[in-house]
């Protein structure tokens, strides 16, 4: 019995060492050095004063708003999560890191009505300064301490003042940022490095501030050039960071007609010609309410609203073209198609990144539906970050409207932002320009399994029909799910259904299949779950079709 426990515990082993091997082999070199450099450097604190102030031309033209997190002088809601500052360490709240980074972040002090919380926010940064001194906390890692450089720099040049303690220590964390910079994560988090000390650089005037404001334009105009896609998407091909990357190159833009300063001119030429695109892209990948699809890590409630960063734009003077219509990201690997009453966003991409998979679900060939302006399906979204059975099933092919095989991921998701094995996508037919619009397409994610099964999906939709089809090649148990948004009743019998929207209109379910409900979960917001439906059609002989038909909604 001993013997057999131990075998087991070897096979164990060995597949998580096969897995991590999986996922390492993608990162790049710099990655891995610079993650041996974090644990085993640690930098000297530079207490110096403060550089001189630089004197800005312009006006910063107000930035785009969030909702406000602070409720009283020492009380935040985060992840919809309420917490005072405690007095014994703002580490020790009892949350999550990420709850805890937030509230090192300031984002408040640029949020919606953050001018009646101005008594608030000169205290709270103060005591934030007296509770933290350097290195002292998480709110020192490079990710917070960026944001929160920015912040502090917008509050300040949008009618507030930073006292001189504010001033000290505002350069002592650029000073420590610029020795800890995040190189073993790049994408998003070295963006926002890069960005702050940009925003420092410029704030300040010294040989000292002009190094930050070099070293930030050189990570920054070969970033922008890696992370935004041609087609103007953000490579981590995630709604929600896409809009907080939009919201990086407008600041950059926004920092740029305040101060004037001829070296921002190349960096800002590349941030205007991306953010015309970004802005395209970001309303392809929006329902008709206005707001982001859920594809990869995407939750409300972090980025600003679609309607706040479009009008940041037109405050800088970008013109908003009008609504998108049918459009294939060919970048990005995302397909919009649209009908009078319909949208159909689909998910045509690989992992992502290779280096950086760290946001990435396994959804391949996922899809989100609105009907008659109401979100009808959806992907389960994100409530939670860190490593956690939930964060796995959120990432899980189940939670996203796809085929599962053999109860197995698509893409090999592990850990709380790890992937090993990944889905490669391949179109094989796509039509965007016609009255029957759809597409043909499979992926590779299951190839592991035995006789290496493609999932193969065709989508027809026209004016009043959609039609998902789906095979199998290889005779396997799987089943395709469709998550049903939370306003929406449904009811199946055998293969027929219906779907009663909010507005009272019915959507009328037919399959080749007998179809069933089962209880799940929409995630809209970090610490937030919504009950809702998913509705599980079985692959019968390696096949599947679910039809939707709103020809007579009444």
């Amino acid at each position: 019995m001993f013997g057999s426990v131990s075998i087991k515990y070897l096979s164990i082993k060995m597949e998580s060492i096969r897995r991590l091997l999986r996922t390492v082999r993608y990162m790049k070199p710099i990655q891995i050095i610079m993650r041996f450099r974090l644990y085993f450097y640690y930098p000297k604190v530079d207490l110096g004063p403060s550089p001189r102030l630089r004197s800005w031309e312009n006006a910063l033209v107000p930035p785009a708003t969030r909702r406000p997190s602070m409720s009283n002088a020492d009380t935040f809601m985060f992840l919809n999560v309420k917490r005072k500052v405690p007095v014994n360490g703002w580490d020790s709240v009892g949350e999550s890191e990420l709850w805890c980074y937030n509230m090192h972040y300031f984002d408040d002090l640029n949020a919606f009505n953050a001018f009646d919380r101005r008594a608030w926010h000169r205290e709270i940064i103060e005591r934030w300064i007296r509770e933290n001194p350097p290195g002292s906390s998480i709110g020192w890692d490079p990710y917070p301490t960026s944001l929160r450089i920015v912040n502090w720099i917008k509050y300040a040049q949008t009618g507030n003042t930073l006292s001189d303690e504010a001033l000290k220590s505002l350069s002592i964390q650029t000073r420590w940022l610029s020795q800890r910079l995040e190189w073993h994560l790049l994408g998003n988090h070295l963006f926002a490095n890069a960005k702050a000390l940009l925003f420092a650089g410029c704030f300040f005037s010294s040989e000292e501030s002009d190094k930050w404001l070099i070293q930030g334009l050189e990570i920054l105009e070969r970033e922008i050039k890696e992370q935004f896609l041609d087609d103007g998407g953000h490579f981590e091909l995630s709604p929600m960071y896409h809009a907080l990357g939009l919201e990086d190159l407008l600041d950059i833009v926004a920092l740029s007609k305040a101060t004037n300063l001829d070296v921002l001119n190349v960096l800002v030429k590349r941030c205007e010609i991306t953010i015309v695109k970004a802005i395209n892209w970001l309303k392809v990948m929006s329902h008709p309410d206005g707001r982001i699809s859920f594809f990869n890590d995407t939750a409300f409630g972090i980025a600003p609203e679609n309607d706040s960063l479009l009008a940041y734009a037109k405050r800088l003077g970008y013109l908003i073209h009008n609504e998108p219509n049918c459009e294939y990201l060919a970048d990005s690997g995302y397909l919009r198609l649209e009908t009078n009453q319909a949208v159909f966003l689909s998910d045509l991409a690989s992992i992502g990144p290779n280096y950086i998979p760290g946001h990435a679900h396994a959804d391949s060939l996922s899809f989100e539906l609105s009907l008659f302006n109401e979100r009808v399906i959806v992907n389960s979204g994100t409530s939670v970050y860190g490593v956690s059975d939930e964060r796995l099933r959120q990432r899980g092919t189940k939670a996203h409207n796809t085929v599962c095989i053999d109860n197995h991921n698509s893409s090999e998701v592990w850990s709380g932002f790890r992937v090993g094995r990944r889905a490669r996508t391949t179109i094989l037919e796509l039509n965007i320009h016609e009255a029957q619009l759809g597409f043909i397409a499979y992926h590779d994610g299951y190839n592991f399994l035995k006789g290496t099964p493609l999932h193969i999906r065709q989508v027809n939709m026209t004016q009043n029909m959609l039609l998902i089809s789906d095979k199998v090649d290889e005779v396997h148990s799987a089943e395709a799910r469709y998550h049903i948004h939370p306003d929406i009743a449904a009811d199946v019998s055998g293969s027929e259904g219906k779907l009663k929207l909010a507005s009272g209109r019915v959507i009328t379910l037919t399959s080749g299949s007998p179809m069933s409900l089962e209880k799940s979960s929409w995630n809209s917001e970090f610490g937030k779950e919504i009950n809702n439906l998913c509705l599980k059609v079985p692959l019968m002989n390696g096949e599947a079709f679910l039809k939707l038909d709103w020809a007579n909604p009444a």
